[in-house]
């Protein structure tokens, strides 16, 4: 009887031990210590798309200031209103 409680509690160990590792990775499933890129800003003039900058300032053709680029992707696409 002996034996077979101690195989059982092999048994719920292990399964314990599989289960609680992430498969993806070799890490544990609750590790939540990923690491986030801050994302890059970048500007641009409004009359000339083209100009890149990593920090504001004046457009080199226009002089006007320059404001922070968006991504065209994350822009809520407008109804027409008919």
């Amino acid at each position: 009887m002996k034996k077979v409680m101690l195989l059982a509690a092999a048994i719920l160990f292990s399964a314990a031990t599989v289960f609680a590792i992430d498969t993806h990775d070799g890490k544990m499933a609750n590790d939540t210590t990923k690491k986030v890129k801050p994302a890059k800003v970048q500007y641009t003039c409004t009359m000339h798309p083209e100009v890149l900058s990593n920090k504001q300032g004046k457009c080199p053709k226009c002089g006007m200031a320059l404001v922070k680029k968006t991504d065209a992707k994350k822009k809520p696409a407008e109804k027409m209103k008919m």
